[in-house]
């Protein structure tokens, strides 16, 4: 499977963004997605995982009720809407799948991924 992330971008704090990212070479109806974070000098650190028929969604708690993860199945790809964007934002953004699995589980584990993107860099200016 590889996925290729896309939407990354310098936007103003208070801004909009949405990352998009496409899955190719496996059945995307058995992969759940998620998108982590790497800020500077930090862990990649989980944002938001979706299950496979998109119902269930996590997100982390610093971006709750900012950004919002989806997918479309038709489509092989998922999606992180970013709104209220802040600085501490800023971060490179991997897409995440792994087969089969929990959106819960993603999210607590990132050892248990099996593919990742290349990352998109998402820089907030004050």
């Amino acid at each position: 499977v590889q996925l290729q992330a896309s939407g990354g971008g310098l936007v103003q704090a208070g801004g909009s963004l949405r990352l998009s990212c496409e899955a190719s070479g496996g059945t995307f109806g058995t992969l759940t997605m998620g998108w982590f974070r790497q800020a500077p000098g930090k862990e990649r650190a989980f944002v938001a995982t979706i299950d496979r028929r998109g119902v269930t969604t996590f997100h982390a708690d610093s971006v709750k009720d900012r950004f919002t993860i989806s997918r479309d199945n038709a489509k092989n790809t998922v999606s992180l809407q970013m709104n209220s964007l802040k600085p501490e934002d800023t971060a490179v953004y991997y897409c995440a799948a792994k087969v089969w699995g929990t959106a819960q589980a993603m999210g607590t584990n990132q050892d248990g991924v099996d593919y990742w993107g290349k990352g998109t860099l998402v820089t907030v200016s004050s």
